[in-house]
This record gives structure tokens, sequence and C-alpha cells, in this order.
């Protein structure tokens, strides 16, 4: 688990080039391809090595093709705006096979104004005794019902995260990176009998558009709740959202994600 860590956070190191930074080598993680959610925590931490002054306040990324383990991956920024309190960002990631993904950013500095959010119903984080692991998430995760169920369950799925001691810059790369790990394991928690435990057997999926909205800033060493629900799953597509929420129910960002799902 710690060296996983380790390997996600030099990941996140970005060397600079003219225009354009470069992914350290990727994680090496047992997966047939390279992960989404790394892809978007690089995109994260490119366009906030861009606009240093402000934070990332909405990224929106297209995956064209599957990303190579073996090649880091350069990420190429244009700036379309750059004003006092917002930016606009267009980064192109490739490898020599070609364009891997392509991200639209918007960028916002801090100011001040009314504070308000709807109400959620608070959750106790769940205990000790209902900590799950996951492959590729190298932190303390806990879960109060199970994920991957034989039985046809409501699309919906509560995930607790918490990270080692980070920086709280990276707060919203490591977001980010989680947030792609389980909506299509959500999507397929009504279909009897198949879970995402089946994927390249029952079924092929792969990620076709992923979105993520920071609303505050926090801390992702301290308890996160990633509450998720897919209304839809049609046409062999599927589509979730979701919400990240502190202990003490405070809203800091939200996803959404399409994604092919092809039944075999």
């Amino acid at each position: 688990m710690t060296v996983v860590w380790n390997d996600l956070l030099s990941c996140l190191e970005l060397r600079a080039h003219t225009s354009a930074f470069e992914g350290g080598d990727n994680l090496p993680l047992p997966y047939h391809r390279l992960f989404g959610g790394q892809l978007l925590a690089q995109f994260v931490r490119a366009a906030s090595l861009t606009c240093p002054g402000k934070s990332v306040k909405s990224l929106n990324v297209l995956f064209a093709r599957e990303g190579l383990t073996d090649e880091p991956v350069r990420y190429e920024v244009s700036v379309h705006h750059e004003g006092r309190t917002f930016a606009t960002l267009t980064i192109t990631g490739r490898q020599t096979s070609g364009v891997v993904a392509s991200a639209a950013v918007s960028l916002h500095a801090a100011e001040d104004g009314p504070d308000h959010q709807i109400a959620f119903p608070a959750i106790a984080v769940p205990g000790p005794e209902q900590e799950i692991r996951l492959d590729l998430i190298p932190w303390e995760l806990r879960a109060a019902t199970e994920l991957d169920t034989p039985k046809a369950e409501a699309p919906e799925y509560e995930l607790w995260m918490r990270t080692p001691e980070a920086d709280p810059e990276l707060a919203p790369a490591l977001t980010a990176y989680a947030t792609d790990l389980s909506l299509i394991g959500t999507a397929l928690r009504p279909v009897e009998g198949i879970s995402q435990h089946d994927a390249r057997t029952a079924f092929t999926s792969a990620v076709t558009s992923h979105s993520v909205w920071f609303h505050r800033p926090f801390r992702t060493d301290e308890w996160l709740l990633l509450r998720q629900h897919s209304p839809i799953l049609a046409h062999g597509r599927c589509f979730g959202r979701g919400d990240v929420l502190t202990e003490d129910g405070s809203l800091v960002a939200s996803y959404a994600q399409e994604a092919l799902l092809r039944f075999r």
C-alpha cells in the first residue's frame, strides 16, 4: 500500500517543458491499460501548475484511446484566457500512439461571498470492521454496502476514503483519481449475476468522458464520502454521478461519468 501511494505521489510530479508537462512513470498497477484516474489526476496537476494563483474549479475530460502503460503521457497546454480571477485551458494528453485524452479546464482564484448549500443527512463513518481494499486505491477505504454483489441491488454506492497525510494542494488531483474507480460498478448493481469483477468476461467497459467540479477547499487526509448513483444504463452505455462530502456534510466536489458498457 505504501509503495503504491509513493508511486502515485511521484506520478503527480510533472516535469515542465515549453507549454507542456510530462508525467512521471505510470503507476505499476494490475490493470490492462493506463488507469483513467491517473490521467484525471495529472490533468488537474498540469492545470494547477500552469495557473499557480488559481485552483481548478471544473475538469471535463474526453478519453480518445487506451493509454500505454510503459510510456509517460505528455500534457500539452493551451491557455485560452487568464484574467485576475478566472482562467480557461485546453490540455491534450499524448503518447506516441496519438491523443490519449483531452481536457477542458476552468480555474478560479479564491473569492469571498455568500456560502450556502442544501443540507445533507449526517452519516457516521463506518467502523474499521467495514474496511475494504480496491487494487487501484492506495489508501483507507470503508463501505457499509458491497459494490460487487451478484444480487440485483439499487444503483447506488457510498464509499468513504482517507489518504495518508497529504499536501492540500494535491487534494483535487487525488480526489479526481478516486472518482474514476467505481461508477461503472455502481451502474452494474441492478444487473442480476454480474458485477464489476466480471469485466472482460461478461462485459467490456471503457470510460468515454468524465467531469469533476470542485466547490470548496478540502483535505483528503480527513474522511471524505463519495456518494454516487447511476440513473441509466442503456444502448451500450452507462452514466453515473456523485458528490464528495466531508464528515460534517460539506459538499466539496461533484462528478459525472459516461462509459461504454457492452455485454457479451
